[in-house]
């Protein structure tokens, strides 16, 4: 089997589009060795796109990440051009302008009568489908999406998005292009939100409705997901940061094109956001208040409680042993127990599980324990410096307490939750992964390229499908189906590879 080539460095790549994607992916392409033509429809733009680049490159060389000659020959490849004519001699043409379908079209659509029959078209579109774009050309299989993250010289993951006429050659050219470029690229399908934009929401949406229903505060459901899930910044400070204009927008457009799918229902506390004009940190407030003097509120921590006198530890799951090792670490006595249920312990009259999807009431109704803990998920829980836990209705206070004095014992800053299903790591991750089985299910794109995806093109600390195999799918599914049954909606009905790996006894990654 023959492998595709990347485009060879003598190709032009040209780039239509100066703004931020447009400038950082016309330096990956000059730092390749490519010769990169810059065309911007505002006057100016591109020279001081390429004025821009050159300095970057000055920089990195100052820096003693490239040789000053090699910065100097990079930057000399950037070619600033005035009309589309220019562009005929291009390779590869990356359009980076507006996200309007029609703009995209008439580009692409006028290009094709100047440039080569073997030009390819390379979108970076975030939200547009390339199907439909292509669909004005005359030769639509050269189009395929080459979408890059920002900003491009940093971030690795791009993905490689194929429209319903790209040409399989295509796209592994340019799969085999980008990697060639330092990148890591992963192949999707053109869907609406591709891999990223798709997989993610569940990482706003879940946390915006903890917070809608009262669970917590962002501040301290930010901490719990940083300090426990490992995320490296949690959703509210992201959404802040992103902008919630166009973070809404995104939300809209995916739940748009699924045709009001109500696993992307966008929240109406972001709506409210949006339409008072706090867009997060370029407006000075979002959910958080960026003006000068403002005072960033904290986590809330539970208060200080005493040592239980009584631990016992039970099974062995990460949560169990991890606490064993915190407690010997700060000798702090324990005894290991046997318990017919999955208990992780006991602290005084207090009975800790790890959350399945139930509330702490519900669990403590099923199984008659009045005094029930749920604790939270964590990336690892040895290196957690932040636990989430919740109680039933019907747990007396200084069992409450007590449970808290073990995980304070452990390390851990501990934050109280109201008792809501699957506090938030736990259904984050859940509904993080069943989106993402969702993807590979409907062919947009493999395992691999969906757990890649999430690490590379938005930090996460592990793929989700990764995670949900790492924490055993059997539980995630039954928290995915407790927490359907607890709201009652279509939400969060399970995947179907989940249900079929899970009756097969396989992971996620198993073939």
């Amino acid at each position: 089997m023959s492998v595709t080539e990347a485009l060879k460095t003598s190709s032009v790549v040209a780039v239509v589009g100066t703004g931020a994607m447009g400038a950082g992916i016309a330096q990956v392409a000059a730092a390749a060795g490519h010769v990169v033509k810059l065309l911007d429809n505002r006057p100016e733009a591109a020279a001081k796109a390429v004025a821009g680049i050159r300095a970057q490159f000055a920089r990195l060389a100052e820096k003693g990440k490239l040789t000053l000659d090699a910065a100097q020959a990079a930057g000399a490849r950037l070619l600033p051009v005035e009309q589309l004519a220019d562009l005929a001699d291009a390779a590869l043409v990356v359009e980076a302008i507006v996200e309007s379908l029609e703009a995209k079209q008439t580009l692409y659509r006028d290009l094709e009568a100047i440039v080569g029959a073997d030009c390819i078209f390379g979108t970076n579109t975030s939200s547009i489908s390339v199907t439909a774009i292509g669909a004005a050309l005359k030769r639509p299989e050269r189009l395929a999406g080459l979408h890059f993250f920002n900003p491009a010289p940093l971030m690795a993951l791009v993905e490689i998005v194929s429209g319903l006429a790209t040409d399989k050659a295509v796209a592994d050219t340019l799969f085999a292009t980008a990697a060639a470029w330092g990148k890591t690229p992963v192949h999707a399908r053109s869907t609406p939100g591709f891999i990223v934009n798709r997989v993610a929401r569940p990482y706003y949406a879940e946390s915006l409705r903890i917070l809608n229903e009262g669970g917590a505060d962002c501040a301290t459901l930010d901490a719990v997901m940083r300090e426990a899930g490992g995320f490296r910044m949690g959703p509210f400070e992201l959404m802040d940061m992103i902008g919630h204009d166009v973070n809404f927008a995104v939300t809209r457009s995916v739940w748009n094109a699924f045709f009001n799918d109500q696993r992307f229902l966008p929240s109406l506390i972001q709506q409210e956001l949006v339409d008072a004009g706090f867009y997060g940190r370029k407006s000075g407030r979002g959910f958080y208040d960026y003006r000068e003097g403002a005072e960033r509120p904290l986590a809330k921590n539970a208060v200080a409680q005493s040592v239980p006198g009584r631990i016992v530890l039970h099974g062995e799951s990460a949560a169990a042993l991890a606490l064993a090792d915190r407690l010997h670490e700060r000798n702090i006595a324990y005894t290991w127990g046997e318990a017919d249920d999955d208990r992780i312990a006991e602290a005084g009259e207090a009975v800790i599980y790890l959350t399945d999807g139930r509330t702490a009431t519900r669990r403590a109704a099923d199984s008659g324990i009045a005094n029930t803990v749920l604790i939270d998920l964590a990336l690892d829980y040895t290196q957690a410096s932040r636990l989430a836990m919740s109680a039933a209705q019907g747990c007396f206070a200084p069992t409450v307490g007590a449970a808290i004095g073990l995980l304070q014992a452990a390390g851990f800053s501990v934050s109280r939750l109201a008792d809501l299903p699957g506090l938030v790591v736990m259904r984050t991750v859940a509904m993080l992964a069943n989106e993402a089985a969702d993807a590979v299910n409907q062919g947009v794109c493999d395992a691999a390229g969906a757990d890649a995806a999430m690490r590379l093109g938005v930090n996460y600390p592990r793929g989700p499908l990764a995670w949900a195999d790492l924490a055993g799918l059997p539980a995630i599914c039954r928290v995915l189906a407790n927490l359907g049954q607890f709201y009652g909606e279509d939400r969060y009905r399970i995947s179907p590879l989940i249900q079929q790996r899970v009756s097969a006894g396989k992971t996620l990654h198993d073939r």
